[in-house]
């Protein structure tokens, strides 16, 4: 192999190592979100919170998946869990939550600097084994640190994922659940 020829090998590889480097740096991931729902009635509110919640999301092209296990909510009260679990959820047969989809409204070059960018959210969310399409909007924000955070409030209804809420305490459960996500990311 001639000088020449080897020069312009390793200034490919060299430039193919670059670019692979800076797509790398466009990804963020998490393990340790939150995701939260409360459920208020005039009988009882319900809260659970899962601080288990994995995330990676590609903020060159916008693309996002969440996965939270069923079994990770926390509740207040242990009987609530186990009736979560076992009764509505059915968290060994279901046993994840999940979203794939995508964040638009914010750039790769825009997380480089501190400020708080709207998104919207779009892309399907699977509970209970059932897949439903999901548009909403949420905030993500870089702090002076560069530290990346997402958060996003909507709305699920338990009918909309054939989860059933028996007669008797139908009543003590809303029609319509709040969930929050909040997503610190990492660079990958």
């Amino acid at each position: 192999m001639n000088t020449n020829h080897f020069k312009h090998l390793l200034a490919a590889t060299m430039l193919l190592a670059c670019t692979y480097a800076t797509q790398a740096q466009e990804r963020y991931f998490t393990r340790t979100g939150t995701i939260a729902f409360f459920s208020e009635t005039p009988m009882e509110n319900i809260e659970a919170h899962n601080y288990k919640v994995t995330s990676v999301w590609d903020a060159t092209t916008g693309a996002v998946e969440f996965a939270a296990l069923i079994k990770a909510f926390e509740f207040e009260k242990a009987l609530m869990q186990e009736h979560f679990n076992e009764n509505y959820m059915e968290s060994s047969t279901f046993p994840k939550a999940t979203f794939k989809g995508t964040f638009s409204g914010v750039t790769a070059d825009q997380l480089k600097k501190p400020g708080t960018y709207q998104v919207d959210v779009k892309g399907d969310l699977t509970i209970h084994g059932v897949t439903k399409p999901v548009a909403t909007t949420g905030t993500v924000e870089v702090d002076k640190e560069g530290k990346v955070k997402a958060e996003n409030t909507f709305v699920v209804s338990p009918e909309d994922h054939d989860i059933e809420i028996p007669g008797m305490v139908r009543d003590k459960i809303a029609k319509e659940i709040q969930v929050q996500v909040r997503i610190d990311y990492q660079l990958m």
